[in-house]
């Protein structure tokens, strides 16, 4: 069920669409180019209660987008080549595409979408993955609310007790927990969750293997010269929640991975989150200095010359799911949506 903010962002996009006011921006707003994040492609199957829509979007709506950037005259490319066009601060507009994550929808439903259109495309591995020991935690979250009639938490001491009855109850108290999580520190996180999955006996060791791809699907698509591979830290934690040692082993210590299981160390970095709050200066330089060509982030915004100098702080555009419009793409490409944030890099 799509929540009133979302409903509310999406009629005033719509909006801003059709006065056209985008096309007046775009020279000024659009920049060289754009890197989208994506990270579930599969098809659809609406639920009355399904928090995280927002990361999935179907195969027909990629190839739709991708329809649409042929006929703006925009160049897919991967991004050693974006790197290079922005060393350069001119050339062609571009768009990248990075999945993260490590999810096995992308082997079975994009890659053969780029592979069959010859385009490039980036997936950024966390190494626990595909060994299962991913935490997937808000889809373990999602889970234990969906057959949940009632939850009771410990929060600061208290107990926190969350109708979830109801398909509206659920996402209201999904957000609520969310929310919580996000906030506290990672090793709480991670037991919180751990808990309520074993009191609820959801294996979280098997949804893993059953969502991300196995280190054998992995080397099936990195030995496609379409496609590269990129760290995305061991565990994904917010490394911005993490003292500089262990944000250092996190990043280091799965470029190591990748490499003894690919037999090619990556250059490209994704944050996990990506936000402010998971993300930071110290992160930026740290990636810096392990030789990282490329980090990317959450943050919205196009890239411009400017970001030259800002190599391991990249922004991002979300494909986001409750978004699947080409009108909002259009505003994407545009880069009028993001034209404040991204004012300082113009």
């Amino acid at each position: 069920m799509m929540g009133m903010k979302t409903q509310v962002m999406k009629a005033a996009m719509s909006g801003f669409y059709c006065t056209g006011a985008h096309r007046l921006f775009a020279p000024y707003t659009q920049g060289l180019g754009v890197i989208f994040a994506l990270h579930r492609v599969k098809p659809l199957e609406p639920k009355a209660f399904e928090p995280n829509h927002g990361f999935e979007i179907s195969p027909e709506f990629l190839e739709a987008v991708l329809d649409q950037i042929e006929d703006a005259g925009l160049d897919v490319v991967s991004l050693d080549e974006a790197a290079r066009r922005l060393r350069r601060g001119e050339g062609r507009r571009f768009v990248c595409f990075t999945f993260d994550g490590g999810y096995r929808d992308t082997l079975v439903h994009a890659y053969p979408i780029f592979k069959r259109r010859a385009l490039p495309l980036t997936l950024y591995i966390p190494t626990d993955y595909p060994f299962g020991r991913g935490e997937l935690w808000w889809l373990v979250l999602e889970e234990i609310l969906r057959n949940a009639e009632e939850i009771e938490l410990c929060r600061g001491g208290r107990l926190w007790p969350l109708p979830t009855a109801t398909p509206q109850q659920k996402t209201k108290a999904y957000d609520q927990i969310h929310g919580w999580l996000r906030a506290v520190d990672e090793a709480m996180q991670r037991r919180v969750v751990r808990a309520l999955a074993d009191h609820c006996e959801i294996d979280m060791a098997e949804m893993c293997c059953n969502l991300i791809m196995s280190w054998d699907e992995i080397r099936t698509l990195a030995a496609d010269p379409l496609v590269t591979i990129g760290a995305n830290t061991k565990a994904h934690y917010a490394l911005a929640k993490l003292g500089p040692e262990k944000a250092v082993s996190e990043m280091r210590g799965s470029a190591e991975v990748i490499e003894h299981e690919l037999g090619m160390k990556p250059t490209h970095l994704c944050f996990p989150y990506g936000d402010e709050a998971s993300a930071g200066a110290r992160d930026f330089a740290l990636a810096k200095e392990l030789r990282f060509k490329t980090a990317v982030t959450a943050r919205k915004g196009m890239l411009f010359p400017a970001h030259a100098r800002q190599m391991t702080a990249l922004p991002r555009v979300l494909l986001n799911g409750d978004f699947q419009s080409l009108a909002c793409t259009a505003l994407y490409l545009s880069g009028a949506p993001f034209m404040f944030q991204q004012a300082h890099a113009a």
